[in-house]
């Protein structure tokens, strides 16, 4: 178990015994990651705030149950989910614009390079939302929060090879949009 993995075991540990600063920490660290799978899965940044604390709350009365048979930032995603598919049993989400790809830019490029790379950005983020959910998904867990393939067949519930298709099909798909965009060749 790596370092942080074992912080973050140890914050839900001191949870379960009614730490409040440890659910703080947790929330720093895990916050900005969960929010953006939220934003991913909804569309609606408000509405992944709101699940964002819903997923929070529900981390620090579940944390006595946490038992470690993953890391708790798998953990915490799927509690995201959850979440998320609770809300949308009972409304309709829109399609995703992630436009917080567009932010990702690195702050040191020039005004040109910065300008290119935020278009491409936004390319890529708007080929993204024609993507359907089970890819766009894959995508943000695997890329967008770093979890591995193993990882993301947890939170989704689904076999390791089932991620990995759906990896390699909106991989494809997104080359394939991109070059019909001109920006693959």
């Amino acid at each position: 178990m790596a370092a942080d993995d074992a912080e973050d075991a140890g914050l839900v540990r001191a949870m379960a015994a009614g730490d409040l600063a440890s659910l703080a920490a947790l929330y720093r660290r895990h916050s900005q990651v969960l929010l953006t799978q939220l934003v991913l899965l909804t569309g609606d940044q408000m509405l992944a705030e709101e699940l964002l604390q819903d997923t929070m709350l529900a981390a620090w009365r579940s944390a006595g149950s946490f038992r470690g048979g993953s890391k708790v930032r798998t953990w915490l995603i799927a509690i995201a989910r959850r979440k998320a598919r609770d809300k949308q049993r009972r409304q309709r989400f829109t399609v995703v614009d992630d436009a917080d790809l567009e932010k990702s830019v690195a702050p040191d490029l020039g005004p040109e390079q910065l300008v290119i790379s935020r278009a491409e950005a936004r390319a890529v983020a708007d080929v993204i939302t024609d993507l359907p959910l089970a890819q766009r998904e894959v995508i943000g867990l695997v890329f967008g929060a770093g979890l591995t393939m193993a990882e993301a067949a947890d939170v989704l519930e689904v076999p390791l090879n089932t991620v990995k298709s759906r990896l390699h099909t909106a991989r494809a798909t997104l080359t394939q949009m991109l070059a019909k965009k001109g920006y693959v060749r």
